[in-house]
């Protein structure tokens, strides 16, 4: 697919390390960029009410009195943050004015727990979301926005760890194969990427010949479909040694120069949280390379 309307999500406090990057690769395609500037706030206890509504005021004078200053406190924090969340839209705006793109600039402040939702509101609308290294090395925004941006939205996401070089036109791709339906939509939303670069090696680990899966001849099937679009496609099968099946690729995607890695995101909702811990750490920790995730 084209990439025409990009997606990228940054927090308030963090540099413009995100969005120069998302910038860049924009100014590459001559894609329009959206950016959704977030400042989750502090969980804020609700005052307890009584019945139809009505707050219930403490007996005790003092209670009274620290709960006007807890409130006080927390009308202060966010009259801290939304002059934050603003500064940094202004900063972006006048950052990407500089660089000439087509964009626009948003803020969002909502609770943690509307994170999600407020993400995916804005990813349905973009072929594509950019997720930077700020980003992802933030426990507390990094995982919810992933959620936010990939399950439930059918679109994909690029995250791009520290260090690495992004770039829409890779030269060489890696693609993780398995037969599963997220890793034939990652392909799909992959394939202008995979039909320009000048070496794509889709690899499978421990792969089984079977015809209710990998069919007779292991990734031969996907590397037909790649071939008829235009792609320079050569299969890598893997034996996993006894390592787990990401680390295998990451090593692979070392030992082949690979400038991407694309692969299906996988895990129930339960899973999520879960599951993103250990792509971030998988890729905070293995090759600096782009992934291109697709769900």
């Amino acid at each position: 697919m084209a990439f025409k309307s990009i997606l990228n999500v940054t927090g308030s406090n963090h540099c413009d390390q995100d969005v120069r990057i998302a910038a860049t690769l924009c100014a590459e395609i001559g894609a329009y960029l959206s950016v959704l500037v977030m400042s989750p706030p502090a969980l804020i206890m609700a005052t307890p009410l009584l019945g139809d509504g009505i707050l219930e005021w403490p007996r005790e004078r003092t209670q009274a009195i620290a709960q006007l200053e807890k409130r006080y406190r927390q009308i202060e924090t966010f009259s801290h943050d939304m002059a934050i969340l603003e500064k940094t839209a202004r900063e972006i705006q006048r950052l990407l004015g500089a660089m000439r793109l087509c964009c626009d600039v948003d803020t969002d402040y909502c609770a943690q727990a509307s994170v999600g939702e407020a993400v995916r509101q804005r990813a349905l609308c973009a072929d594509l979301t950019i997720i930077g290294p700020a980003l992802l090395n933030e426990n507390n925004l990094g995982p919810l926005v992933i959620n936010g941006s990939l399950f439930d939205t059918g679109k994909p996401v690029l995250v791009v760890p520290k260090g690495a070089k992004a770039t829409m036109s890779p030269r060489r791709v890696l693609v993780g194969w398995d037969s599963r339906p997220e890793a034939s939509r990652a392909v799909g939303q992959a394939l202008e990427l995979l039909s320009d670069a000048e070496e794509v090696r889709v690899a499978l680990v421990d792969p089984k010949a079977n015809y209710n899966g990998n069919g007779a001849k292991p990734g031969a099937d996907i590397a037909a479909y790649l071939a008829r679009h235009g792609a320079r496609v050569s299969v890598d099968l893997l034996p996993s040694a006894g390592k787990p099946p990401a680390t295998v690729l990451a090593q692979h995607a070392i030992d082949t120069s690979a400038d991407m890695i694309v692969i299906g995101a996988y895990g129930s909702r339960r899973l999520r949280e879960r599951l993103f811990g250990g792509v971030t750490r998988w890729i905070v920790g293995e090759p600096a390379l782009p992934l291109f995730l697709a769900r």
